[in-house]
Protein backbone atom coordinates (compact mmCIF):
# COMPACT_ATOMS: atom_id res chain seq x y z
CA UNK A 1 0.00 0.00 0.00
CA UNK A 2 1.26 3.46 -0.97
CA UNK A 3 2.34 5.27 2.21
CA UNK A 4 1.31 8.58 0.67
CA UNK A 5 -2.25 7.29 0.39
CA UNK A 6 -2.17 6.41 4.08
CA UNK A 7 -0.88 9.88 4.91
CA UNK A 8 -3.74 11.43 2.92
CA UNK A 9 -6.20 9.15 4.68
CA UNK A 10 -4.92 10.19 8.12
CA UNK A 11 -5.16 13.86 7.21
CA UNK A 12 -8.81 13.39 6.22
CA UNK A 13 -9.51 11.27 9.27
CA UNK A 14 -8.00 13.76 11.70
CA UNK A 15 -9.40 16.93 10.14
CA UNK A 16 -12.79 15.44 9.27
CA UNK A 17 -12.80 17.12 5.87
CA UNK A 18 -11.42 16.48 2.38
CA UNK A 19 -11.00 20.21 1.80
CA UNK A 20 -9.10 20.65 5.08
CA UNK A 21 -6.84 17.74 4.17
CA UNK A 22 -6.24 19.31 0.76
CA UNK A 23 -5.24 22.55 2.47
CA UNK A 24 -2.77 20.72 4.70
CA UNK A 25 -1.15 19.01 1.75
CA UNK A 26 -1.26 21.99 -0.61
CA UNK A 27 -3.23 20.22 -3.35
CA UNK A 28 -6.72 20.51 -4.76
CA UNK A 29 -9.72 18.78 -3.26
CA UNK A 30 -10.30 16.70 -6.44
CA UNK A 31 -6.75 15.38 -6.06
CA UNK A 32 -7.48 14.35 -2.48
CA UNK A 33 -10.74 12.72 -3.58
CA UNK A 34 -8.85 10.75 -6.24
CA UNK A 35 -6.25 9.52 -3.75
CA UNK A 36 -8.94 8.52 -1.30
CA UNK A 37 -10.77 6.60 -4.02
CA UNK A 38 -7.56 4.70 -4.84
CA UNK A 39 -7.09 3.77 -1.17
CA UNK A 40 -10.70 2.64 -0.84
CA UNK A 41 -10.23 0.36 -3.85
CA UNK A 42 -7.12 -1.15 -2.24
CA UNK A 43 -8.90 -1.57 1.10
CA UNK A 44 -12.02 -2.91 -0.56
CA UNK A 45 -14.41 -0.86 1.54
CA UNK A 46 -15.59 2.74 1.86
CA UNK A 47 -13.68 4.72 4.51
CA UNK A 48 -15.82 7.84 4.81
CA UNK A 49 -19.42 8.88 4.41
CA UNK A 50 -19.63 12.33 2.80
CA UNK A 51 -22.10 14.69 4.45
CA UNK A 52 -22.67 18.44 4.45
CA UNK A 53 -20.61 18.51 7.68
CA UNK A 54 -17.58 16.83 6.16
CA UNK A 55 -16.31 13.25 6.01
CA UNK A 56 -17.59 10.86 8.68
CA UNK A 57 -15.30 7.84 9.14
CA UNK A 58 -16.67 4.33 8.85
CA UNK A 59 -15.76 1.50 11.23
CA UNK A 60 -13.18 0.36 8.69
CA UNK A 61 -11.62 3.83 8.78
CA UNK A 62 -11.51 3.78 12.58
CA UNK A 63 -9.72 0.44 12.47
CA UNK A 64 -7.24 1.58 9.82
CA UNK A 65 -6.43 4.79 11.69
CA UNK A 66 -5.89 2.86 14.92
CA UNK A 67 -3.56 0.37 13.25
CA UNK A 68 -1.65 2.61 10.85
CA UNK A 69 -1.61 5.98 12.60
CA UNK A 70 1.03 5.31 15.29
CA UNK A 71 3.38 3.66 12.78
CA UNK A 72 3.13 6.49 10.28
CA UNK A 73 3.55 9.12 13.00
CA UNK A 74 6.69 7.35 14.27
CA UNK A 75 8.07 7.24 10.73
CA UNK A 76 7.44 10.96 10.29
CA UNK A 77 9.22 11.75 13.56
CA UNK A 78 12.12 9.58 12.49
CA UNK A 79 12.43 11.39 9.17
CA UNK A 80 12.19 14.78 10.88
CA UNK A 81 14.82 14.05 13.53
CA UNK A 82 17.05 11.64 11.67
CA UNK A 83 16.77 9.18 14.54
CA UNK A 84 15.52 5.60 14.13
CA UNK A 85 11.81 5.19 14.72
CA UNK A 86 11.15 3.43 18.03
CA UNK A 87 9.32 0.13 17.97
CA UNK A 88 5.55 0.67 18.26
CA UNK A 89 4.24 -0.39 21.66
CA UNK A 90 1.34 -2.61 22.61
CA UNK A 91 -1.29 -2.37 25.34
CA UNK A 92 -0.45 -1.94 29.03
CA UNK A 93 -2.89 -2.90 31.79
CA UNK A 94 -1.83 -0.70 34.69
CA UNK A 95 -3.38 -0.34 38.13
CA UNK A 96 -2.91 2.10 40.98
CA UNK A 97 -4.60 4.55 43.37
CA UNK A 98 -7.05 6.79 41.55
CA UNK A 99 -5.59 10.02 42.90
CA UNK A 100 -1.94 9.46 42.00
CA UNK A 101 -2.82 7.81 38.69
CA UNK A 102 -4.95 10.80 37.74
CA UNK A 103 -2.49 13.47 38.85
CA UNK A 104 0.83 11.99 37.77
CA UNK A 105 1.00 8.48 36.35
CA UNK A 106 -1.39 8.54 33.38
CA UNK A 107 -0.36 12.01 32.09
CA UNK A 108 3.28 10.86 32.18
CA UNK A 109 2.52 8.17 29.60
CA UNK A 110 1.43 10.60 26.86
CA UNK A 111 4.70 10.40 24.84
CA UNK A 112 4.41 6.62 24.78
CA UNK A 113 0.78 6.84 23.70
CA UNK A 114 1.94 8.94 20.77
CA UNK A 115 4.20 6.01 19.85
CA UNK A 116 1.32 3.53 19.82
CA UNK A 117 0.99 2.60 23.49
CA UNK A 118 -2.56 1.78 24.52
CA UNK A 119 -3.40 2.10 28.20
CA UNK A 120 -6.07 0.26 30.16
CA UNK A 121 -6.08 1.71 33.68
CA UNK A 122 -7.62 0.23 36.82
CA UNK A 123 -8.05 2.02 40.14
CA UNK A 124 -8.28 0.37 43.54
CA UNK A 125 -6.57 -0.64 46.76
CA UNK A 126 -2.98 -1.84 46.56
CA UNK A 127 -3.70 -5.33 47.93
CA UNK A 128 -6.45 -5.95 45.39
CA UNK A 129 -4.36 -4.67 42.48
CA UNK A 130 -1.32 -6.72 43.50
CA UNK A 131 -3.51 -9.81 43.65
CA UNK A 132 -4.72 -9.06 40.12
CA UNK A 133 -1.10 -8.64 39.02
CA UNK A 134 -0.21 -12.04 40.49
CA UNK A 135 -3.15 -13.59 38.60
CA UNK A 136 -1.93 -12.09 35.33
CA UNK A 137 -4.87 -9.69 35.03
CA UNK A 138 -2.62 -6.60 35.18
CA UNK A 139 0.82 -5.91 33.72
CA UNK A 140 2.06 -3.20 36.09
CA UNK A 141 0.87 -1.86 39.45
CA UNK A 142 1.67 1.40 41.21
CA UNK A 143 1.50 0.29 44.83
CA UNK A 144 1.68 2.02 48.20
CA UNK A 145 2.80 -1.29 49.75
CA UNK A 146 5.71 -3.52 48.80
CA UNK A 147 4.42 -6.77 47.26
CA UNK A 148 5.26 -9.94 49.16
CA UNK A 149 3.81 -12.56 46.81
CA UNK A 150 6.29 -14.83 45.06
CA UNK A 151 6.95 -13.93 41.46
CA UNK A 152 6.39 -10.18 41.87
CA UNK A 153 9.21 -7.66 41.64
CA UNK A 154 9.04 -4.18 43.20
CA UNK A 155 11.05 -1.09 42.26
CA UNK A 156 10.83 2.06 44.45
CA UNK A 157 9.26 4.81 42.37
CA UNK A 158 8.83 7.84 44.60
CA UNK A 159 8.22 8.89 48.21
CA UNK A 160 4.76 10.12 49.11
CA UNK A 161 4.72 12.92 51.72
CA UNK A 162 1.76 13.30 54.09
CA UNK A 163 0.35 16.38 55.86
CA UNK A 164 -2.20 16.76 58.65
CA UNK A 165 -4.58 19.50 57.59
CA UNK A 166 -7.95 21.03 58.34
CA UNK A 167 -10.14 23.99 57.45
CA UNK A 168 -9.32 27.36 59.05
CA UNK A 169 -12.45 27.20 61.23
CA UNK A 170 -11.22 24.05 62.95
CA UNK A 171 -7.56 25.05 62.94
CA UNK A 172 -8.45 28.05 65.10
CA UNK A 173 -9.77 25.73 67.82
CA UNK A 174 -6.32 24.17 68.39
CA UNK A 175 -4.37 25.75 71.26
CA UNK A 176 -0.75 26.33 70.06
CA UNK A 177 0.72 25.85 73.53
CA UNK A 178 -1.19 22.62 74.08
CA UNK A 179 -0.20 21.44 70.60
CA UNK A 180 3.48 21.95 71.39
CA UNK A 181 3.19 20.19 74.76
CA UNK A 182 0.89 17.26 73.92
CA UNK A 183 -0.22 17.09 70.25
CA UNK A 184 -2.61 14.10 70.56
CA UNK A 185 -4.51 15.74 73.41
CA UNK A 186 -4.59 19.12 71.64
CA UNK A 187 -5.98 17.52 68.47
CA UNK A 188 -8.33 15.00 70.10
CA UNK A 189 -11.47 17.15 69.76
CA UNK A 190 -11.17 17.43 65.97
CA UNK A 191 -13.50 15.24 63.86
CA UNK A 192 -11.79 13.04 61.28
CA UNK A 193 -12.52 12.60 57.58
CA UNK A 194 -10.98 9.33 56.47
CA UNK A 195 -10.33 7.18 53.42
CA UNK A 196 -11.65 4.03 55.15
CA UNK A 197 -13.01 2.90 58.51
CA UNK A 198 -9.66 1.49 59.64
CA UNK A 199 -8.00 4.89 59.03
CA UNK A 200 -5.03 3.54 57.04
CA UNK A 201 -3.37 6.90 56.36
CA UNK A 202 -4.42 8.76 59.51
CA UNK A 203 -3.48 5.86 61.79
CA UNK A 204 -0.02 5.62 60.22
CA UNK A 205 0.54 9.37 60.76
CA UNK A 206 -0.59 9.27 64.41
CA UNK A 207 1.59 6.27 65.18
CA UNK A 208 4.70 7.65 63.49
CA UNK A 209 4.34 11.14 64.99
CA UNK A 210 2.59 10.58 68.32
CA UNK A 211 3.17 6.89 69.07
CA UNK A 212 -0.52 6.02 69.44
CA UNK A 213 -3.81 5.59 67.58
CA UNK A 214 -6.01 8.67 67.08
CA UNK A 215 -8.84 8.88 69.65
CA UNK A 216 -10.82 11.28 67.46
CA UNK A 217 -14.34 10.61 66.21
CA UNK A 218 -14.62 9.68 62.52
CA UNK A 219 -17.47 11.68 60.99
CA UNK A 220 -17.03 10.82 57.30
CA UNK A 221 -15.34 8.13 55.23
CA UNK A 222 -14.93 8.18 51.45
CA UNK A 223 -12.79 5.80 49.35
CA UNK A 224 -11.30 8.60 47.27
CA UNK A 225 -8.77 11.06 48.66
CA UNK A 226 -10.11 13.82 46.41
CA UNK A 227 -13.49 13.44 48.13
CA UNK A 228 -11.74 13.49 51.51
CA UNK A 229 -10.03 16.77 50.58
CA UNK A 230 -13.31 18.28 49.38
CA UNK A 231 -14.99 17.39 52.70
CA UNK A 232 -12.11 18.92 54.67
CA UNK A 233 -12.25 22.12 52.61
CA UNK A 234 -16.01 22.27 53.26
CA UNK A 235 -15.34 22.11 57.02
CA UNK A 236 -16.47 18.56 57.83
CA UNK A 237 -13.27 17.67 59.69
CA UNK A 238 -9.54 17.18 59.45
CA UNK A 239 -7.50 14.52 57.70
CA UNK A 240 -4.05 13.35 56.59
CA UNK A 241 -3.46 13.59 52.84
CA UNK A 242 -0.58 13.39 50.37
CA UNK A 243 0.99 16.80 49.94
CA UNK A 244 0.73 16.69 46.13
CA UNK A 245 -3.05 16.39 46.43
CA UNK A 246 -3.45 19.12 49.06
CA UNK A 247 -0.87 21.60 47.70
CA UNK A 248 -3.33 23.77 45.77
CA UNK A 249 -5.75 23.99 48.71
CA UNK A 250 -2.89 24.80 51.08
CA UNK A 251 -1.63 27.55 48.76
CA UNK A 252 -5.13 29.01 48.49
CA UNK A 253 -5.65 28.97 52.26
CA UNK A 254 -8.66 26.68 51.98
CA UNK A 255 -6.93 24.33 54.42
CA UNK A 256 -4.13 24.80 56.92
CA UNK A 257 -1.39 22.46 58.08
CA UNK A 258 -2.22 21.60 61.70
CA UNK A 259 1.02 19.96 62.73
CA UNK A 260 4.57 20.35 61.42
CA UNK A 261 6.74 17.33 62.22
CA UNK A 262 10.49 17.68 62.34
CA UNK A 263 10.76 15.01 59.62
CA UNK A 264 7.93 14.77 57.11
CA UNK A 265 6.18 11.36 57.18
CA UNK A 266 6.91 9.52 53.95
CA UNK A 267 5.57 6.39 52.32
CA UNK A 268 7.39 4.76 49.41
CA UNK A 269 5.42 4.06 46.25
CA UNK A 270 6.53 1.01 44.26
CA UNK A 271 6.26 -0.17 40.68
CA UNK A 272 5.34 -3.86 40.78
CA UNK A 273 5.63 -6.27 37.86
CA UNK A 274 5.55 -10.03 37.40
CA UNK A 275 9.14 -11.32 37.33
CA UNK A 276 8.57 -13.33 34.18
CA UNK A 277 7.35 -10.31 32.23
CA UNK A 278 9.72 -7.55 33.30
CA UNK A 279 11.53 -7.65 29.92
CA UNK A 280 8.36 -7.38 27.84
CA UNK A 281 9.03 -4.35 25.56
CA UNK A 282 5.79 -2.55 26.40
CA UNK A 283 6.06 -3.13 30.15
CA UNK A 284 9.74 -2.17 30.14
CA UNK A 285 9.00 1.05 28.22
CA UNK A 286 6.27 2.12 30.65
CA UNK A 287 8.38 1.10 33.66
CA UNK A 288 11.34 3.14 32.41
CA UNK A 289 9.23 6.16 31.52
CA UNK A 290 7.69 6.33 34.99
CA UNK A 291 11.06 6.01 36.71
CA UNK A 292 12.43 8.84 34.54
CA UNK A 293 9.48 11.11 35.33
CA UNK A 294 9.62 10.31 39.05
CA UNK A 295 13.13 11.79 39.21
CA UNK A 296 11.64 15.11 38.14
CA UNK A 297 8.64 14.94 40.49
CA UNK A 298 10.81 14.90 43.61
CA UNK A 299 8.03 13.54 45.85
CA UNK A 300 4.30 13.08 45.67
Amino acid sequence: MDLDLLAVFLDIYRTGSLSAAAGLRGVSQPAISGQLARLEREVGAPLFVRTHRGATPTERADDLARRAGPHLDALRRSLATGEPAPEPLGTIRIGGPAEGMTARILPALTPLIENGLRVRASFGLAADLLAALARGELDLVVSAIRPTARGLLATPLIDEEFVLLGPPSLARTVDPAALAADPPRALAHLPLVAYAEDLPIIRRYWRSEFGRRPPNEVVLTAPDLRAVLAAVVAGAGVSVLPRFLAEAALSAGSVLELHRPEVEPLNTIFLAVAAGRRHDPTIAAVHGRLLDRARQWGSL
